[in-house]
């Protein structure tokens, strides 16, 4: 009888030892929801991909009132991407897994021409991205929660594409 609990508890132990282990360490890799954290308004969708072993972040959709520029560009002080569309603009490298955080990037925020060091964190099952960008540590900054989203792509435009 001694043996069966053992064995039972070991198994309990081992179940929630893996779920820990998996609900800790959500990919961020996926499409994301940005939300302004000023406004509370969604600005984009950011797919983010690992290359070269490193985190990377594209727009690929805006979001836009009918009276705002429908093709905005990067600000001044963006560096290589000054003056080029936002939309495409890869503005999330170099971020590597470092167990709850992915950290050691950078990421732009083309709005203000503004370079930001960057880590993020997947949280509520892989629901929400905690996107934090500061300068020198990161008690100096700002934290932004992006949902995760849906591939924008219609599947239609997909299967024309590939044809």
């Amino acid at each position: 009888m001694s043996s069966i609990k053992s064995i039972i508890l070991l198994t309990v132990i081992l179940c929630f030892a893996t779920v820990s282990l998996f609900a800790g360490n959500l990919s961020p890799i996926g499409y994301w929801k940005t939300i302004d954290d000023e406004t509370g308004q969604a600005k984009s969708i950011v797919k983010i991909w690992i290359e070269n072993n490193e985190l990377q972040g594209k727009v690929i959709k805006l979001f836009r009132k009918p009276e705002e520029e429908q093709n905005p560009v990067c600000a001044k002080g963006s560096g290589e991407l000054e003056g080029k569309p936002i939309l495409g603009a890869t503005i999330m490298r170099g971020l590597k897994d470092k167990g709850k955080w992915w950290s050691g990037g950078y990421i732009l925020d083309p709005k203000k021409g503004k370079t930001y060091k960057c880590k993020i964190r997947v949280v509520e099952n892989g629901e929400k991205l905690l996107v934090r960008g500061f300068i020198g540590f990161s008690l100096i900054g700002r934290t932004q929660t992006w949902l995760k989203a849906e591939n924008p792509i219609e599947p239609e435009k997909i299967e024309k594409t590939e044809e």
